[in-house]
């Protein structure tokens, strides 16, 4: 159900129905009718719907707007319809106000739908694979993957509430640079528990886990493997400690309540030769050249810049796994639509992939990529940069040590991914008005204690449909009645954006329109059709809170 949109609907047809009359009736000529808006205004105390038909038409109709929209007006039908009148403003803006039976079927089909409202079927079932975090199995992760995290998994709910078929995936970077030097890092701390002299490169890892996995492997195998050749020693060392760290990410990545569908790991592709089979076949589509022994790509061709695809010692460049395992998402496995969450820093990298999927025959407009900007963890008005606990970067692991789990989704949720974002920590521990998850899980609390109180006294409202809405006149009312109408929209246009934070902002708004409402109103009253309508309201504001919270995968307490 989306009332606002049916509303939205139903006056765009009584608009153009108008002025078919009002052609026919020879008050306007006969002239296309001109595109116009229909819009909910920022101030809805001038009308619940605005539209600039009139302005729009004035060069086709050669008259003046405010003429046109008295024409209009004259000529409107408002009998059956979800509208009670219309007023001209201005020099022809058209303000549409609806009826109190709006605003009962609004809160009606909340308690209809319940769980399911906001649900819609936009997405017509297209299949979407997002693909989020992606951390560097090779280490813990960081705070740009914590917010990565929180940005990736409520798109995913978003786009699942909106109608589209879901999956999340993990991308696990096991082959390649950064494995090598894991391996090497592992070697060199392995031998150092044996020998003496052995320093470890600038550019190797140093973290505590290359130490700790080095230890842990000495406990099972000895001294084995330090007469070993190289090759051997560093795979046994990687096929020990790669795992463990996977397995560390997955359990750190459940904390955080992120479940994924699927951990594709890079290894499949060179291992099953679609890494390889890749370059083939640009080469065999003409998109490919030698250079001094490298295979380029003719990116050039594709509105970017040419790149090496395989260098000259016969080794694949790290983007052409990438290539294939794009090609595997959208060819291999079909999905409609492919949606990454990466860091800003791969701006340039994703002309590279669109224009190479492009050459193999792919509409790279199915991919589409959501870069997302720096986290700077703030304390006491300052930046910090390192734990208290440890003296070393903050992970999301010592995050989420600090700072409740709930406070880190809503937190990193708050902003669009392109924005830079502080976050509080000061803010993110506080129980006050202050914090803003804080607010909106006191909304469903106070809400649950209205209830609660009400049913000790015997009050208690079985039936939903029956509520004489028509009663709910205040403004407080109205204006949230209003913005819980919203939420199909609103999920709707985040899934559209690939931007969740709309809803985290949305149940903010909707959390504040609440405590404005129990300000102004009270529910328990002598009124007893008032105060079933009013308790009706109430009950409807916590399903949407639920259901909103659900979505974010925020907890919504009874009590605080």
């Amino acid at each position: 159900m989306n009332l606002l949109q049916d509303a939205q609907k139903q006056l765009n047809e009584m608009i153009v129905e108008s002025l078919g009359r009002a052609v026919a009736a020879g008050k306007l000529p006969a002239e296309p009718i001109p595109a116009f808006r229909i819009e909910v205004p920022g101030d809805t105390s001038h009308g619940d719907f605005a539209a600039n038909v009139a302005m729009v038409s004035a060069k086709a109709f050669k008259l003046p707007p405010r003429k046109i929209a008295e024409i209009i007006a004259s000529e409107l039908d408002l009998n059956n319809s979800y509208f009670e009148k219309c007023e001209i403003a201005g020099p022809g803006f058209m303000n549409f106000f609806v009826s109190q039976q709006w605003f009962g079927d609004a809160v009606k089909g909340v308690h209809r739908e319940g769980e399911e409202y906001g649900r819609s079927d936009f997405g017509a079932g297209k299949s979407v694979l997002v693909e989020f975090v992606s951390a560097n199995p090779t280490g813990p992760m960081h705070i740009g993957n914590a917010r990565g995290g929180a940005i990736g998994d409520c798109l995913a709910s978003v786009l699942d509430w909106a109608g589209y078929q879901v999956s999340r995936e993990f991308y696990i970077n096991d082959a390649g640079n950064q494995i090598n030097k894991f391996g090497m890092s592992l070697e060199l701390r392995y031998l150092q528990l044996y020998q003496d002299g052995i320093e470890m490169p600038e550019d190797s890892y140093h973290g505590q886990d290359i130490i700790d996995h080095a230890k842990s492997f000495a406990d099972v195998y000895g001294d084995k493997y330090v007469s070993a050749s190289q090759e051997e020693r560093r795979k046994a060392l990687v096929d020990f400690a790669l795992p463990k760290n996977i397995e560390g990410l997955e359990r750190d990545l459940l904390k955080y309540r992120i479940r994924y569908d699927n951990w594709f790991k890079e290894s499949t592709l060179h291992n099953n030769g679609e890494a390889r089979k890749v370059v083939d076949m640009l080469t065999e589509k003409g998109f490919t050249y030698e250079k001094e022994g490298a295979i380029w790509f003719k990116g050039s061709e594709f509105g970017g810049e040419d790149f090496v695809l395989v260098r000259s010692n016969g080794f694949l460049t790290y983007v052409v796994p990438d290539i294939a395992y794009h090609y595997n998402k959208l060819v291999t496995r079909g999905f409609d639509k492919a949606i990454n969450v990466l860091g800003a820093d791969h701006h340039g990298y994703v002309p590279r992939l669109k224009g190479a999927l492009q050459a193999l025959g792919v509409d790279s407009s199915r991919l589409d990529v959501v870069l997302m900007q720096m986290v700077r963890l703030i304390r006491g008005g300052e930046v910090v940069k390192a734990s208290k606990r440890s003296g070393k970067a903050i992970t999301l692991v010592t995050l989420l040590e600090e700072v409740p789990i709930d406070a880190a989704r809503f937190f990193f949720n708050l902003r669009e991914a392109n924005s830079q974002m502080d976050f509080d920590l000061d803010l993110a521990v506080e129980t006050s008005s202050e914090n803003p998850v804080y607010y909106v899980q006191y909304a469903h609390a106070r809400i649950c204690s209205i209830l609660a109180k009400l049913k000790q006294e015997g009050i208690e409202l079985d039936d939903t449909q029956s509520c004489r809405y028509e009663l709910l006149t205040a403004s407080e009312e109205r204006e949230l009645i209003r913005h819980i109408a919203q939420l199909p929209g609103e999920i709707v246009e985040a899934a559209k954006s690939y931007d969740p934070a709309r809803i985290t902002r949305y149940v903010i708004t909707l959390a504040t329109l609440f405590h404005k409402f129990y300000n102004a109103c009270r529910v328990k009253n002598e009124d007893k059709e008032l105060m079933m309508a009013r308790l009706s309201l109430c009950m409807a504001v916590k399903v949407v809170l639920n259901n909103v919270l659900r979505l974010l995968k925020i907890t919504a307490p009874e009590s605080m």
